[in-house]
């Protein structure tokens, strides 16, 4: 085993010590040693209630003969860490998580690891690290949040009614009771925020990709099935330690294309472009996003969540969970049924029994949303390396649109000209010097694109940005612009009324200033480089790559 290197033989007296100094028996320290990375905090609503779920999988494991070892995992929570400076920090602990869980099982050497994720980019890290490892790994979330409920209309409400209400509020269209109403029901306890936000997106990444076990992504946080899910990952876990199915056996080009292939079928958020690239890398395998635009293009739109529709994650996991989804997909012959899974059996073998219980929720080809998927890739002069747009979550009237831009430095900037009322319909907001080394960190704009449409002004305004979006955004929302301002990318080029074309049903984003003009701005131009405070950000700022290579750290 594995952990034999810290317990086994005459060396090993003074280790077994410290064991016993835990309270560990001689029975206890001969089981094979599985490590649960736990990212419990008491300041993010996706995570308070993870402890229970580590008793949960610690007891699968006991029961399994193994002996559990949990330890911690840092987490942001990126709706609190919004619209200030933390959100410079939301993007980059993804790398530093991947790194301290490297750290802790290479210096305690597990014989197999249970990851205990459930927000944004916790996931991805977490991902990144069992493959680095690629020991067996099995991954358990928290679940989703249940959506909440107006106690003044009845109506749904989730964090996106939070967001948008702000922008309601500005406009003089919300009174000081129907925000109170959004504030204290919205959110109504433990779990990842209700819709297909980018913590819940990753963690259905998760599972089809094959690392959680059928009905991680989808079942509620509170729901007792959840604990049951987790003893359940503390079981199996020994089971791939036996079998030694690690990883890299699970994740591969074509358990990736299965990804892909869902998220465009579920409408995710944007950021499963930024991570699923990042993620595979770590496994040795390049996602290209014209690969991307390919599958997009090919799969249906079947599923439309908040903040693109009416129905939260609990319909979802009503409906028959992603696992119908995927016998769904399968039946259109673009699934590879062949991929094995932490259950230790394929994605056929998964979903033979599968059915979907609710084509309201899950619907056929035939009565898609679209023909193709809920993301799209956009090209042009302004974004000759890509950028992204949640196109599920847009309107018929803005997938073609072209407008003078109107351009912000920061987040700030625009936040700003906005209580100002300084955007008006028509408008293409620019928001630049926000990507992964502008930021750095890469901020989500959604308190911008919350007040767009809390305003009403989503159905006439876009917003481009070498940032990023929350997976509560939505409107002509287009992010990750890459080469991005700092790089001196196209974005930096833009003036103030220049006019910007966007033309989603043909991939285009392009400015419409010529050649020439473009080349003496190049000549003249300043590159706008943020102070900020000596630590992990000015490291960061230094080995960050692009957005269109997933913003992974180069050394």
């Amino acid at each position: 085993m594995r952990s034999d290197k810290m317990k086994s033989g005459l060396t090993k007296v003074p280790h077994r010590a410290l064991f016993k100094a835990l309270g560990l028996v001689d029975e206890e320290i001969k089981r094979p040693m599985i490590g649960i990375v736990n990212s419990q905090n008491d300041i993010i609503p996706g995570h308070i209630h993870l402890n229970s779920i580590v008793e949960a999988v610690k007891a699968g494991i006991r029961m399994s003969g193994g002996t559990p070892f949990a330890f911690p995992a840092i987490g942001v929570c990126d709706g609190i860490a919004m619209n200030h400076e933390g959100m410079k920090y939301s993007l980059a602990s993804r790398e530093h998580i991947a790194d301290s869980v490297e750290i802790m099982a290479m210096a305690h050497p597990f014989d197999a690891l249970v990851f205990v994720p459930n927000c944004d980019k916790i996931i991805p890290g977490m991902l990144m690290a069992a493959l680095r490892l690629n020991i067996p790994s099995i991954f358990i979330s928290g679940g989703p949040m249940l959506s909440g409920k107006s106690k003044l209309d009845g109506r749904r409400l989730t964090l996106t009614t939070a967001f948008e209400s702000v922008g309601a509020a500005v406009m003089g269209k919300m009174s000081d009771s129907e925000l109170l109403d959004i504030e204290e029901n919205s959110c109504p306890g433990c779990g990842s925020c209700a819709g297909m936000f980018t913590a819940n997106s990753m963690n259905c990444m998760t599972e089809i990709v094959g690392m959680g076990l059928p009905g991680h992504g989808t079942i509620p946080a509170v729901y007792a099935k959840r604990i049951r899910l987790a003893k359940s990952a503390g079981i199996k876990i020994m089971e791939l330690l036996e079998k030694n199915i690690c990883p890299r056996d699970i994740i591969t080009e074509k358990s990736l294309k299965n990804a892909l292939v869902a998220d465009m079928a579920l409408g995710c958020s944007t950021n499963t472009v930024l991570h699923l690239p990042a993620i595979a890398h770590e496994a040795g395998i390049s996602i290209d996003l014209k690969d991307i635009n390919n599958i997009s293009k090919k799969t249906p739109h079947l599923v439309k969540l908040s903040p693109a529709g009416y129905h939260c994650m609990e319909d979802l996991e009503g409906a028959g969970g992603l696992q119908a989804v995927i016998h769904q997909l399968d039946d259109y012959g673009m699934i590879d049924t062949t991929c094995m899974t932490v259950t230790g059996k394929t994605v056929s073998e998964n979903i033979k029994n599968c059915e979907v219980l609710d084509s309201d929720v899950i619907r056929s080809k035939e009565n898609a949303y679209s023909q193709d998927g809920g993301l799209a890739i956009l090209w042009g002069n302004l974004a000759p390396e890509g950028a992204v747009v949640k196109k599920g979550a847009v309107i018929k009237e803005m997938m073609v649109h072209s407008g003078p831009a109107k351009v912000y430095d920061s987040e700030e900037a625009c936040i700003e000209a906005l209580m100002a009322k300084k955007v008006v319909s028509g408008d293409v907001i620019v928001i630049r010097y926000e990507g992964p080394k502008g930021g750095p960190g890469m901020r989500e704009m959604l308190s911008p694109t919350a007040m767009l449409s809390g305003s009403g002004l989503d159905k006439s305004v876009a917003l481009i940005t070498d940032g990023r979006f929350s997976g509560v955004s939505r409107g002509a929302s287009i992010g990750h612009v890459s080469p991005e301002a700092a790089s001196g990318g196209m974005i930096a080029l833009v003036e103030e009324n220049d006019i910007i074309n966007i033309n989603i049903p043909e991939n285009k984003l392009e400015l419409l200033v010529s050649d020439e003009v473009l080349q003496k701005r190049k000549e003249n131009l300043k590159v706008v480089e943020k102070d900020i405070p000596e630590g992990y950000l000015r490291r960061y700022r230094k080995m960050v790559t692009s957005a269109s290579k997933g913003a992974i750290l180069e050394y």
